[in-house]
């Protein structure tokens, strides 16, 4: 995120994040700018691309969350990840997404992340059990938009993605948002 709204919205918040950087990374970039392209109006969006894990709320103990997370990423291989549609949440979220194939191992990682962090009292921000939980990247926003503009952009933009990009991500991200700043630590995975 990068605008001071956006930033002091998120202030006290973690999230642990994969970030594609390879064929994922370039179809979503490319599917994000054709989309804004299209649209009359601007629209909030990520500014990169990433799937995530899981949203937390532990501003005075950032520390012991990293350290589940550090523990939780030594025990996972390297995650393939498969764009398999460009997808939407209906109203009332209103996002258009890039949505990802459910891969035993992607689904094994966020099976694995709950059961580490189920014995903790961390505050977890709007989890959902693996069986609800759709793998996706966010492309826009689009809450801002009256219904029909937004029945049209979810028209347009639903679709298989044929052939479906595919990458394999060796790391996860810990970012963190405080004083209207963003950080972020990189995590391999497996090491």
């Amino acid at each position: 995120m990068d605008t001071p709204d956006q930033l002091a919205s998120l202030d006290g918040q973690q999230y642990l994040v994969l970030r594609p950087t390879g064929a994922v990374a370039v179809e979503y970039r490319a599917i994000q700018e054709a989309a804004l392209g299209r649209l009359d109006t601007p629209l909030r969006h990520p500014h990169t691309e990433h799937v995530t894990l899981r949203g937390f709320f532990e501003p005075e103990r950032r520390e012991e969350l990293r350290a589940v997370i550090r523990a939780w990423a030594t025990e996972q291989s390297p995650l393939e990840l498969t764009a398999d549609a460009v997808d939407v949440f209906p109203a009332p979220w209103q996002i258009v997404i890039l949505r990802l194939a459910r891969t035993p191992a992607l689904v094994h990682a966020y099976a694995s992340l709950t059961e580490v962090l189920r014995p903790t009292d961390l505050r977890r921000l709007d989890e959902l059990s693996v069986e609800d939980w759709t793998f996706h990247l966010s492309v826009l926003y689009g809450t801002t938009l009256d219904p029909e503009t937004w029945q049209q952009l979810a028209a347009t933009e639903v679709r298989p993605l044929l052939p479906a990009p595919t990458e394999v991500v060796t790391e996860a991200e810990f970012v963190w948002y405080e004083s209207g700043v963003e950080h972020a630590e990189v995590i391999p995975l497996g090491s």
